[in-house]
């Protein structure tokens, strides 16, 4: 890493030498527009337009100027690092959002020496290797960028700001206790001093019940892409209307003629805040027809791999699907009304027993998501931490060999800092920060 001097005359660190700039607030054109830098040259480039940097960290109104033109009347932030986002110098010009005063103040800082147009999440890669947050910091902001539900919100929120960082970072300070105490065994039996075995493999085994509880939280790809509900059952029993009315507007083909939905149909949803995702599927029948026949066969697929299931039909939903959601569906009509054998009575029709089945799937769909203060763990940590708990478990198993207990728990860390970022993944940066707008 090189040390760079700053126009003001301090030094700071930078992961390369060249300097980044983008767009980094909303489409244009917009009330305000935010440009950032990042990199040795920001100072530079910020004196450039606005003749002198302002007082670090405190706004100021300046007429930004390149070869003499007015560009604009603009904000301005001089951020000295390594005490910013990116853990390098800083600089945010506020403009006027019109496209020309963007383009035209992009136009200048291309100009400069040593300034390029930022890459897809190269900002935030910028703070990774600079130490100002984490992998898993990183992943909860492109979950915090993406995120539709307030469920989804707050645990991408939670994780943007080092919930699951800290949870590791935990782990690893037992992991090392342990480590230490071996060691300090292993040192004593060479001077044919006693020391207490139990106590590391108490440590050992106490966090290795506590990482594998972690691993059995709901996943974050559950979170992420929604619950899978999916309505199931034979045909003309009125799966597609009632997909259509949950989800406010006419997403699937609906007819009277028996065998209409021949595939899998999937629409996104959210009821209260939690997202969903609606399956309708081809009911459930012997066809001779063999694209019926597919229909069928993938409807059945998508059931075993339900979430929750939704079951219309007067008959008991099949055995393999215990604690289904039974719906008695089509209740406007006059010799269905009611309710049978504690099955939900719901018309798609007149909307009866709609906001029942919504609130009876939210509070199923809370059971299956991170509870309040849980990091969700995706699978590239669940591996990572999967990882880990299986050299734990090698360690207690050879408990008895002292040296290739601590060489398993010492693996043990190796992993854990994957989780985080350390350890060699530099291969899967560019798929996570491909995940990031420009200017992030």
């Amino acid at each position: 890493m090189a040390s760079i001097v700053r126009p003001d005359g301090q030094s700071s660190q930078s992961v390369s030498g060249d300097t980044i700039f983008a767009l980094s607030s909303g489409a244009l054109p917009a009330g305000i527009a935010v440009v950032r830098m990042s990199g040795p040259q920001a100072g530079e480039a910020l004196r450039h337009l606005a003749g002198a940097l302002p007082e670090p960290r405190r706004a100021s109104l300046r007429t930004l100027r390149d070869e003499g033109d007015a560009l604009d009347r603009a904000l301005i932030l001089w951020l000295p690092g390594p005490g910013t986002a990116t853990g390098e110098d800083m600089a945010e010009l506020h403009l006027h959002g019109g496209r020309a005063v963007v383009a035209a103040v992009e136009t200048a800082l291309e100009r400069q020496p040593k300034l390029r147009r930022a890459e897809a999440g190269e900002f935030t890669r910028r703070a990774l290797y600079n130490d100002r947050l984490d992998l898993t910091a990183a992943e909860g902001l492109a979950d915090l960028l993406e995120a539709e539900t307030e469920i989804q919100r707050r645990v991408a929120l939670a994780a943007s700001e080092g919930g699951l960082a800290r949870e590791v970072a935990r782990w690893r300070d037992k992991l090392l206790g342990a480590a230490a105490l071996v060691e300090a065994g292993i040192d004593l039996a060479a001077e044919d001093e006693a020391a207490d075995v139990n106590l590391p493999l108490e440590a050992v085994g106490a966090l290795t019940v506590e990482m594998e509880a972690a691993l059995a939280r709901p996943p974050a790809e559950r979170l992420r892409d929604g619950i899978r509900v999916v309505l199931a059952g034979p045909v003309n029993a009125g799966k597609s209307s009632l997909l259509n009315a949950l989800a406010g507007r006419d997403a699937a083909i609906a007819t009277p003629v028996a065998g209409t939905t021949r595939d899998v149909l999937e629409v996104p949803l959210a009821i209260g805040g939690i997202p969903f995702l609606l399956f309708d599927t081809a009911g459930l029948r012997t066809s001779g027809d063999p694209v019926e026949a597919i229909g069928v066969e993938r409807a059945r697929a998508a059931m075993l791999a339900a979430d929750i299931l939704v079951w219309l039909d007067d008959e008991p939903a099949p055995e393999q699907h215990e604690g289904a959601i039974h719906i008695w569906p089509r209740c406007d009509l006059p010799d269905r009304a009611g309710s049978r054998n504690g099955r939900l009575a719901v018309s798609a029709l007149t909307g009866a027993g709609l906001e029942d089945l919504r609130n009876l799937l939210v509070t199923r769909a809370r059971d299956l998501l991170p509870r309040e203060g849980e990091s969700a763990l995706n699978l590239r940590q669940r591996s990572a931490i999967a990882a880990a708990v299986g050299e734990l478990r090698h360690a207690l198993a050879q408990a008895a060999d002292e040296l290739l207990f601590a060489e398993h728990v010492r693996s043990a860390l190796v992993r854990l800092e994957q989780v985080g970022g350390g350890g060699g993944i530099e291969d899967l940066l560019d798929t996570v920060f491909n995940r990031f707008c420009v200017g992030k």
